[in-house]
């Protein structure tokens, strides 16, 4: 992506609390599960996600978008900015995830 990041998620909706919880393995691929509390109904869930991960990173939602994936669990999250800066806030963020998880 040539003016962002693009990152796959694997959504948990109605969970207890939302947050991360580490880098999954999918049969398509590796994705950082991401909980949230809200239901899976009328795009809930995927606003929660978003409005989430705008939160933890520190960006404007309107930097964020689901590239794929809007109505299923596994999605496909672009994060308009600097390829640079996104990348370094992405890599402590998922080094923390992954620490949390292990």
């Amino acid at each position: 992506m040539k003016d962002g990041v693009a990152l796959r998620i694997r959504v948990t909706p109605r969970a207890r609390r939302a947050g991360s919880g580490g880098i999954i393995a999918l049969p398509d691929g590796p994705a950082v599960r991401v909980t949230v509390t809200a239901p899976p109904s009328d795009g809930a869930a995927t606003a929660a996600v978003l409005k989430l991960l705008a939160r933890i990173w520190d960006i404007p939602g309107s930097a964020l978008a689901i590239a794929a994936g809007a109505t299923g669990r596994s999605k496909t999250v672009t994060v308009t900015g600097d390829p640079a800066l996104l990348a370094a806030r992405l890599e402590t963020w998922l080094t923390r995830t992954e620490e949390v998880s292990a």
